[in-house]
Order: structure tokens, then sequence, then C-alpha cells
């Protein structure tokens, strides 16, 4: 199995395309460039773009993970959604299946969500409802991060100090929850039986 993930720094932190593949028993490839959206890994004329479109094109691939920007699907919801959108096309048409990964709510009582301005519970209600509304208009797979945050943010050291970066133990709720997603996906279950 070949997995192609596409995101920033939350997807490249503590390894977390090698924990991946570790889990999934699969090849992993990132490309990931701190603070990337979706809308770069779109533009041939970036270097993550060019090389994003270039595999897409010219190598086959299982499943796509996608990560846009921690609070971009809140801020920039449409462009998140018809970014999301293009990416799933241009997956399809490589024959793979895309996959959300679905990012969590910044630290509650952190010092980002402070400077973010919005209340935890606020924050994780609107990224739920964009996420939701997103895979019902792309039909791709849903590795919700985001509620296993939520579940075990009390009791599980999920966060780095910065209160937006996952620490190494939230890098690996990451990776099982994506990798869970792809081992139930009943497509995936039909090529295997």
């Amino acid at each position: 199995m070949r997995i192609l993930m596409l995101g920033n720094s939350y997807t490249s932190a503590n390894h977390l395309p090698l924990m991946l593949a570790e889990m999934a028993g699969a090849e992993v490839i990132a490309h990931t460039r701190g603070g990337a959206r979706l809308a770069e890994q779109l533009n041939p004329a970036t270097k993550l773009g060019n090389k994003t479109l270039k595999a897409l094109h010219d190598e086959k691939w299982d499943y796509v993970i996608v990560q846009e920007m921690s609070n971009g699907p809140i801020t920039s919801k449409e462009k998140f959604m018809t970014n999301l959108s293009k990416l799933c096309g241009l997956i399809r048409k490589n024959g793979a299946t895309p996959v959300l990964f679905a990012t969590w709510a910044y630290e509650k009582n952190g010092k980002q969500l402070k400077k973010f301005g919005m209340e935890y519970e606020d924050m994780i209600c609107s990224m739920k409802e964009t996420f939701r509304e997103t895979v019902k208009r792309t039909s791709c797979l849903l590795a919700d991060v985001t509620t296993a945050f939520e579940q075990q943010a009390e009791t599980v050291k999920l966060y780095a100090p910065d209160g937006s970066h996952p620490s190494e133990a939230g890098s690996k709720l990451a990776a099982r929850t994506i990798a869970k997603v792809i081992w139930n996906d009943p497509k995936r279950k039909k090529e295997v039986s």
C-alpha cells in the first residue's frame, strides 16, 4: 500500500508519516512545509505544489491524506472546501482514495487559543461543522482527529508547549486515527478479500 500525505508541520511533527507507515504497514511519502495550505499543494508555481501535482500525475497511490493549515477550515472555510474538492478530483483521477486529516482545536486555555481569540468549545464546534460539510460535499473519508483529541485532551498530554502543534502522544493519536480509517475502508476490505 502506498500513501501520500499532503500537509504542513502538523503532519510532519514527531515523524507522524513514519508512525503511520508502521501502523498501516504501508509506504508513506509526505509532502509538507510548515504553514502550507491546500492552495499551495495545488499551485504548480510553488516547489511544494509542483512536487505534489507531479506525484499525483506520475505515481500510483492507494490513499492520499490531506491536511489544511490549522485554523484554515474556520478562517477560510470556502477556500478550504474549494481547494479540497479540487484535490479530491485529482486524487480520484489517480485512482487513490482521499482522506481528510481533520486536525484539532488549539489547546484549551493555551496561549495559541488565546491569541486566536476563540473559546475552545467554539473552535471544536466550528471545525467539526466545516469538516462534516466538507466530507458531505467531497465524499472523502474522514480521519476525525478533532474528536479523538477532544476525547483525550483532559487525560493525555497531546499538545506541544505552543498549544498548537502535537506532542509525540498527539502525533501517535493522529496516526492511529488515520490508520484506523484506512483499515476500515470498505473499498480496501473488498480488494483484500
